[in-house]
């Protein structure tokens, strides 16, 4: 098995999640209750494309870096016969397909998980609605 094909086993469940994460985001906004579930830190496809974006960069930067180092110093090595024989440093092309993968799976899961705001959506329950105790010091003005 080369490297490109044990990758593909990361990377494509990956890029399926984020897919599945995205048309739910979507579905929830196209159904009219934007006002019920609140906004994300990153809003439209735009905004989600920009942070992936500028994540990837950092990453990819990060593990060109520190693989680099690693394969240098001899922590660890890859078959030659196994790799694509393209390289970035003395880290081959396919040792970033992890960082990728990260890129597009924790994001998804933080949308798939995200918790909705329930007092946005469902109705008013009676402690909500029922006025706040008032304060001991309150309490002690009311007796002089």
């Amino acid at each position: 098995m080369t490297y490109w094909a044990l990758n593909a086993v990361f990377l494509v469940p990956a890029a399926v999640v984020l897919v599945l994460a995205m048309v739910r985001r979507g579905r929830r906004t196209d159904q009219g209750r934007r006002e019920q579930v609140p906004e994300p830190a990153v809003s439209g496809r735009k905004g989600l494309a920009a942070a992936l974006g500028i994540t990837a960069v950092v990453l990819l930067v990060l593990t060109a870096v520190f693989d680099n180092v690693m394969i240098s110093a001899g922590l660890f090595w890859y078959n030659p016969e196994r790799i694509s024989g393209a390289f970035i440093g003395s880290a081959p092309l396919e040792d970033f397909a992890y960082a990728l993968a990260a890129v597009l799976l924790l994001p998804a899961l933080w949308m798939l998980l995200e918790k909705r705001d329930k007092t946005a959506a469902g109705p008013k329950s009676a402690k909500a609605e029922s006025p706040a105790a008032p304060s001991p010091a309150a309490q002690h003005e009311e007796k002089q």
